[in-house]
């Protein structure tokens, strides 16, 4: 009964458009094999694009890859696709805080407050540590990331999680980047950042301190969403018998991948370097 009831839906259809039967059919043979044979040539470009970026980015990531080439591609249309061909990002795990506040040293105010959108350059750097694993021991890492188009701006790697390893970090992104009156510095309570020696740095190059307040990691989630992604994308699914390697592979996905490559959601969903390129761009022109 149900067959017949499609038929004879299908025969009145065909009747309203005024098209026979079998031409119906034929079309709709075509269109199946169309969309099948374009949806192959969108895999090629997901594929590239997911093997590209190491299995490190999710779909709406993705997708802006494929609409390079096709552009009318939606994103539940994709999703299908990399459904199919299980190309998924790699899974996120939890990680340990390296904050220890518990210290004598003064804190300063939160300039912040959670307000992180920065409409130019070195406005705003927010820093933060994170650590690797690796089989010669731990080995920690320091970030400074400029608000403006969310590049990380200095890094610095060690064997110790202390204010020397901080400062690096600090120091690299000041040589670099030049930063006039007026950047404000935001970071945790932590002992590192608020030590006298750090402190002394902070306020020698004329930039404002600013610290999230104790207890509430939200303040400075900037910084750590960074590192969830660098976790996510590079340290949980990945084994390094040395420093070096992990060092190497740190470098490898700040300067080369994350900076320059990655597409960051919050500033248009292109990457960072391309971000700044095109607002001097403007700004030039």
């Amino acid at each position: 009964m149900r067959q017949r009831s499609g038929e004879h839906s299908v025969e009145k259809m065909c009747r309203i458009l005024k098209v026979s039967k079998s031409g119906y059919y034929r079309r709709l043979a075509w269109s199946e094999s169309t969309t099948r044979q374009e949806n192959r040539k969108i895999y090629d470009v997901l594929k590239a694009s997911y093997e590209r970026n190491k299995g490190r980015t999710g779909l709406n990531k993705l997708l802006g890859d494929v609409r390079l080439k096709f552009s009318h591609c939606g994103r539940n249309r994709l999703y299908h696709i990399q459904k199919e061909h299980q190309l998924y990002s790699i899974r996120k795990r939890k990680f340990k805080a390296t904050t220890n506040s518990r210290h004598n040293y003064p804190v300063t105010p939160n300039l912040l407050r959670q307000h992180f959108h920065v409409d130019a350059p070195n406005k705003v750097w927010v820093t933060d540590i994170t650590y690797v694993r690796t089989d010669k021991g731990w080995l920690y890492l320091a970030i400074v990331k400029n608000l403006f188009d969310h590049q990380i701006v200095g890094c610095a790697t060690g064997n110790r999680i202390d204010t020397d390893l901080c400062k690096r970090a600090l120091s690299a992104a000041i040589r670099r980047y030049k930063p006039g009156t007026g950047l404000i510095h935001h970071s945790d309570q932590g002992v590192q950042y608020a030590s006298r020696n750090y402190q002394a740095l902070v306020l020698q190059n004329r930039i404002i301190p600013s610290m999230s307040r104790k207890g509430t990691p939200y303040d400075n989630a900037c910084a750590e969403s960074f590192f969830s992604t660098i976790k996510l994308k590079m340290v949980y699914h990945k084994h390094y018998a040395t420093r070096v390697q992990a060092q190497t592979a740190i470098f490898e996905y700040i300067e080369i991948y994350y900076n320059r490559r990655r597409r960051n959601a919050a500033i248009g969903n292109i990457a960072p370097a391309e971000f700044w390129r095109r607002f001097y761009q403007q700004r030039a022109a």
